[in-house]
Formats: structure tokens, sequence, C-alpha cells
């Protein structure tokens, strides 16, 4: 990029001359949009917005954000102005399935991820991911039982503050986070499982599967909220199958949507 990329993101209860006002700020602030995407929910009656702008003249990104205050509260603007150079810092949680974990570390690795991976964390020891590069990246073994739940998620918090990390990926994170822990987490962590119709649940998803001849398996990835696999949906995939797969096969490829629909996500 020979210029530095911003981008605005806002919501407000939609109402005339939003677009107006914010472009025309814009504008006036020496800024050149590149990118404009907009969307009116006519459900719940809130307008959305996503702007990329470089600065060609003007006083600069400190100014812009400084002064969109004026602009925002005669609409009650919920907004932020981020540099779309700057990586996500992301924090990362794994059991015992790797597929997840390794797919982001090599597309980190790449250059087609903008993140930078603060930490690892699993309920399973090293040993399991004794063959996949890290990279360095600080790996923390914080197991858990019944017993020791809130204890372990509270190690969990602390390093979500401690690495100053902006967003927590479960990477088939194959525990269950508590009403607390995702109340804290709202907004800033996403989740990867499958997606069957009908839905199967409990162990042994693919096998369920099988057994009952679903013809399409895929994956969802989604915000994590207080309701199990239930939260906003970020991205979907899905694959078609025959009765000639077999529950292996269903697996094999539930980990590749898994993997990809996690990345889009």
């Amino acid at each position: 990029m020979s210029k530095p990329q911003y981008v605005l993101t806002l919501s407000c209860v939609n109402r005339p001359g939003i677009v107006a006002a914010v472009t025309t700020y814009l504008f006036e602030q020496g800024a050149d949009i590149r990118e404009a995407q907009q969307f009116d929910d006519d459900e719940t009656g809130k307008f959305f917005a996503r702007i990329g702008f470089d600065l060609v003249t003007g006083a600069g990104i400190a100014a812009l954000r400084e002064n969109f205050s004026a602009i925002a509260e005669p609409f009650k603007i919920n907004y932020a102005i981020n540099d779309h150079a700057t990586p996500r810092r992301v924090l990362l949680l794994v059991s015992k399935f790797d597929h997840c974990l390794v797919d982001l570390l090599y597309r980190w690795r790449i250059g087609e991820l903008a993140m930078t991976p603060t930490a690892i964390i699993s309920n399973h020891g090293p040993e399991h991911f004794a063959g996949i590069d890290l990279a360095g990246i600080p790996f923390h073994y914080l197991p858990i039982t019944k017993d020791t739940k809130m204890e372990q998620e509270s190690q969990i918090w602390a390093l979500v503050k401690e690495t100053k990390s902006e967003l927590v990926v479960l990477a088939r994170y194959m525990q269950v986070l508590s009403d607390a822990l995702a109340s804290k987490l709202s907004g800033k962590c996403i989740n990867i499982h499958h997606s069957f119709l009908p839905g199967f649940k409990g162990a042994k998803p693919y096998h369920q599967a099988h057994t009952r001849g679903v013809k399409l398996i895929g994956a969802t990835g989604h915000y994590v909220t207080t309701d199990l696999d239930e939260g906003p949906i970020i991205e979907q995939d899905v694959e078609r199958i025959s009765h000639a797969d077999t529950p292996d096969d269903l697996v094999r490829k539930g980990r590749d949507i898994e993997r990809r629909v996690l990345a889009r996500a």
C-alpha cells in the first residue's frame, strides 16, 4: 500500500442525511474514499456502513478521529476508525484437534491473514502439538476439570488482558465457555462448529449423520454468546456427500470445511 488506508465502520438508527454528513466530513478532512458499503436493515430500522479511505490532504488521522464525534452525535452513531494495515491481535484456543490451528498459522505465515498471534491456549499438553511449528508464539497449557473450570477460565481471561488481544478464536476448542466468560468476550470471540440438517448434538456427530443418511455436511463460523452455538453467524459452507462416503470420509471432509470457514470468518 502506497498510503495508509483506514476503515470507518458505523451503525445507528436509520434516518435521512447520514451518508451525506459522513462523506462530506471525510471530504473536508482530505479523505479519498476507496470503498463504501452500506445496508439498511428494515427489520430493526438500523443503518450500517463500512467506508475505506486514505488521506490525501488535511491535518491527519488523529484530528479526523477526534472531530468525527461532532458528526456522530446528532445521529447517535456508534463507530470505529481503524488503520487497515494494523494486524488484529488474536489469541487462539485449541483442544486436541489441531487442523484449524495449523491452517490459521499457515495463512498467517504467508501473509493471507493480517493478524498478530498473541498466544495459543490449550487444555491439552504441548506433546499433542510437538509436530507443529508454533513460530515462537507463547503456548499455555491450561488443563481443565469440572472442579477447576472457573479457575482455568480466570487464567484465560487474564491472558486475554495481558496480551491485549482484540479477538479470541476457538480453533476447535472443545470446551463450552461459561456464561461469565462468554459475556466478557462478547463481540470479540468467534467459534467454528459442524453444521448438519437436521442437527446432531453430542458425541460423534459425523457418525450420527452417516447413520441417518445425510447428503450435505457443513460448518458454521459464528460469534460466541451465552447461547451455545447460537451466536450471530459470520460464515458458512457446505459439501455434498453420498452413500459411498464412510464416517471417516465425513470427518475428513468436515475438517476441510471447518478450516476454510474459520479462516474466512
